[in-house]
């Protein structure tokens, strides 16, 4: 009799629990669908009045901008592959913002660094923005923004 009740508590534990009940979990549903080039999956993540800001200077995108850059990667099959290292989430005093950082890791570029902001709406996370930044190691910091200023300095091309 406890097995069987037991075995109902975690089915239903289990099928209840909304997919995305933490910030972890939709962080995670973030790279895994980028990963796994899914469109669909990995924009469920953001809230509709989210802001995905990249590596360059230039990229500061709403979610419809950023869907139109990211659509024809996905559809092609490629997306792009973050394997989240260590991260830590902090929530407001209401419960229902959370903030984050976490260190990545991915072939492409090596360690980067993810922050961002989620809101709780409707009963579920969104990120309603996601900043990745690669992490400068302090002692080669001046070499690399000097190089930086040199690049900004170029006339367009």
């Amino acid at each position: 009799m406890r097995l069987a009740i037991l075995t109902g508590l975690c089915w239903c534990i289990f099928h209840l629990t909304p997919a995305n009940a933490s910030p972890e979990t939709v962080l995670d549903q973030l790279h895994q669908a980028a990963a796994d080039a899914n469109y669909e999956q990995y924009f469920d993540t953001f809230a509709s009045n989210g802001v995905f800001i990249g590596t360059d200077a230039s990229e500061v995108w709403t979610v419809e901008a950023f869907k139109n850059y990211a659509k024809p990667i996905f559809a092609a099959g490629k997306g792009w592959v973050y394997h989240p290292k260590k991260r830590h989430v902090y929530y407001s005093s209401t419960g229902d913002i959370a903030w984050f950082d976490e260190l990545l890791d991915s072939e492409s570029y090596g360690q980067s660094r993810g922050t961002g902001v989620l809101e709780k709406q409707n009963g579920k996370w969104k990120i309603v923005q996601y900043h990745l930044t690669f992490p400068i190691p302090n002692p080669i910091a001046k070499k690399l923004t000097d190089e930086i200023k040199a690049f900004q300095q170029q006339p367009s091309q």
